[in-house]
């Protein structure tokens, strides 16, 4: 399983749009084969900071998804909205039984 962790600074001027593109971006994305969860958060102490968490099945479902026209259409816009460089960080994990 590979997990993604994508932080966005969003200028607070801009937030609004940035919470109207990535909406159809979320939805798209959790409806596609491979994708285990998807999902946007703003970070409880600091406001305009959300974190995009994803779940992939495999690389195959990340690659696939990252050609998509939905991800595609948002990556090439995102940068308009932030105040601060994204983040981004991949994690190749394992499910446990703890």
């Amino acid at each position: 399983m590979i997990i993604i962790h994508a932080k966005f600074y969003v200028n607070p001027e801009k937030r609004e749009g940035f919470l109207a593109e990535v909406k159809p971006l979320i939805a798209e994305s959790q409806a596609e084969e491979g994708n285990i969860y998807y999902d946007l958060y703003e970070q409880s102490e600091q406001k305009n900071v959300f974190i995009m968490v994803e779940a992939w099945r495999d690389s195959e479902a990340v690659k696939f998804h990252n050609a998509t026209s939905h991800f595609t259409s948002f990556a090439g816009k995102a940068g308009e909205f932030l105040s601060a460089p994204l983040e981004v960080k991949l994690y190749n994990a394992e499910e446990t039984n703890v």
